[in-house]
């Protein structure tokens, strides 16, 4: 989770409770990704994760980002500060970040935006770190299968954040496939293990996914509103706040479809955003801190999947410990009911 939520503390603590947390390499300089990998070996022993967002070319039509950026002009007078450079960088530092994870290995590397080259993944594994890339359609599981990746991460359209296309289309806006749809067309088109991802929230869910074919699953707005996590109080406190409804798909923050919480921003502006990240990411910087700083959830990137309601504050390891038990009394609880199903069946008992 980019943006600060899924950083050492939270890491930490899931996987010194038996899960396997994630740092978020996004958005931070090499030298922060270093600081956050030793923090969370001082942490835990236990195995983690570092997530990498892949560069994204430079297709933007530069009159729409002025365009947006005239718009977005009234935002800047109402917190008091100065749009970002929508011509900040656009690599996100990757091949810094690549020569420091190979240097200094960690267990697990996955991928967000893209699939990288096959010498890049090869290097992990001669590296001993085990790759897993993002995908939202068979052909993008085909792609990462084909270059090496050891798994994939099937990505449901109701996940929260952002979508991990390889491509952004605008033309394919909204066409995102739900988790266990996807799950089932990634199972058939590659052989690789398939974490899946999108939407959950409880134990019993995890126990369905399992149940279709994955290997293992992944949550992310389920942990937003821990202690650990690093969202700001404002982010936290709309999860389960009445008053936001729904979540949508928006480019208003970044220029990228993403999934969150409907606020005033999001009204005002989805609908106007251009596909333009990370420009549009670096024009919105400095109105979402302003707006976090000051308590104010309707200019923040309240990202959130569909379940977000069901959000638990609990502490990090707490949570993976109630989830391991939900996961645990769903299990029994089918395998109860397959047992008076088979008595039921004549011959079934003996069969």
């Amino acid at each position: 989770m980019a943006g600060g939520a899924s950083g050492p503390p939270l890491a930490a603590a899931v996987s010194g409770a038996g899960g396997l947390g994630f740092l978020a390499a996004g958005y931070k300089a090499p030298e922060a990704v270093r600081a956050e990998i030793a923090a969370v070996r001082e942490r835990t022993s236990r195995p983690f994760g570092v997530n990498l967002f892949m560069p994204h070319p430079i297709a933007a039509d530069p009159s729409a980002v002025k365009v947006y950026a005239e718009r977005l002009a009234a935002e800047a007078d109402r917190y008091g500060v100065p749009l970002g450079d929508p011509d900040g960088p656009a690599d996100d530092a990757y091949d810094a970040k690549i020569a420091l994870l190979l240097a200094d290995p960690v267990p697990v590397v996955s991928f967000t935006f893209g699939c990288p080259d096959p010498a890049v993944l090869a290097d992990f594994a001669c590296a001993g770190t085990a790759t897993v890339v993002t995908v939202t359609s068979a052909d993008e599981a085909r792609a990462a299968e084909e270059a090496g990746a050891d798994a994939v991460c099937a990505q449901g359209v109701e996940a929260g954040g952002h979508q991990g296309t390889h491509r952004d289309d605008p033309l394919a806006d909204g066409t995102g496939r739900g988790l266990l749809t996807l799950l089932a067309e990634v199972r058939e088109a590659v052989r690789l293990p398939v974490v899946a991802a999108g939407g959950l929230m409880r134990g019993a869910q995890i126990a369905a996914v399992l149940a279709a074919g994955a290997a293992a699953a992944q949550l992310g707005t389920a942990f937003l509103a821990c202690p650990e996590s690093a969202a700001s109080e404002p982010h936290k406190r709309a999860l389960t706040d009445p008053a936001f409804t729904r979540t949508e798909l928006t480019r208003a923050f970044s220029g990228r479809p993403a999934r969150g919480l409907v606020n005033r921003f999001v009204r005002a502006y989805g609908p106007y955003a251009p596909a333009a990240y990370p420009q549009v990411h670096h024009l919105t910087a400095g109105l979402r801190r302003a707006a976090a700083s000051a308590g104010d959830p309707q200019a923040v990137a309240l990202w959130a999947g569909q379940g977000h309601r069901l959000a638990r504050p609990l502490p990090a390891a707490e949570l993976v410990g109630v989830l391991a038990a939900e996961l645990a009394a769903a299990r029994a609880a089918q395998a109860a009911q397959d047992a008076r199903r088979a008595q039921d069946v004549p011959g079934g008992a003996a069969s």
